[in-house]
Formats: C-alpha cells, sequence, structure tokens
C-alpha cells in the first residue's frame, strides 16, 4: 500500500532479499537509486539498461520501466527478472538481491 510525502508523491517499500532490508521509493525515483539513497548498494554499472550488472529477480510487486525496451529478454521478463537501475515501483516491490550490501 503506497504512502505519501510531504509533496503529495507517492511512496512505496521496496525489500531487498535474503538481507530483509526495505527502503522506500518515490514515484520519480528508480529502484536503484531508492534503495542507494537507503544506505543499500545494489551491483550496477550503466544505469541505464544495457549492461545487465543489476539484473535481480523481483519476488512480488510491479513496476514500470523508465526506458521502452530495457536489456532483457521476454523470456527474462517472465521468469521475474528486472533491471532495477531503470525500474520505478507502482507497488510495494521485493527484490531478491543477494550481492546487495550495507553502505
Amino acid at each position: 500500500m503506497s504512502k505519501q510525502d510531504v509533496l503529495g508523491n507517492k511512496v512505496w517499500t521496496v525489500t531487498i532479499q535474503p538481507q530483509g532490508w526495505t527502503c522506500e521509493a518515490q514515484d520519480e525515483l528508480s529502484l536503484l537509486e531508492a534503495a542507494l539513497l537507503e544506505g543499500i548498494r545494489i551491483p550496477n554499472s550503466c544505469r541505464n539498461g544495457t549492461c545487465r550488472t543489476c539484473m535481480c529477480q523481483m519476488r512480488a510487486g510491479e513496476i514500470r520501466y523508465q526506458i521502452d525496451w530495457p536489456g532483457l529478454s521476454l523470456e527474462e521478463k517472465q521468469e521475474g527478472w528486472i533491471l532495477p537501475c531503470v525500474a520505478q515501483a507502482c507497488s510495494d516491490v521485493v527484490l531478491d538481491v543477494p550481492a546487495a550490501v550495507k553502505v
């Protein structure tokens, strides 16, 4: 269930598994940006949806992409793989990111 920040923007909860860490993702931020703002480092490099360094599985939730066709195959999308560097939350989201670290 979304909340709203002081400016009226929707805010969603992102849970990073298996660590169980959470952060808040505002509408305009990518999932990667939201995690980094909370001190959670998801592996990343290009931040534009092409290198696939941040690729992880979404276990629950809904997203939308900031670009028309991120660097994933249709099969990967169907299996739940996403690119958090160009994905924005449309609901609370659970990501499986074993390589995430706190910074």
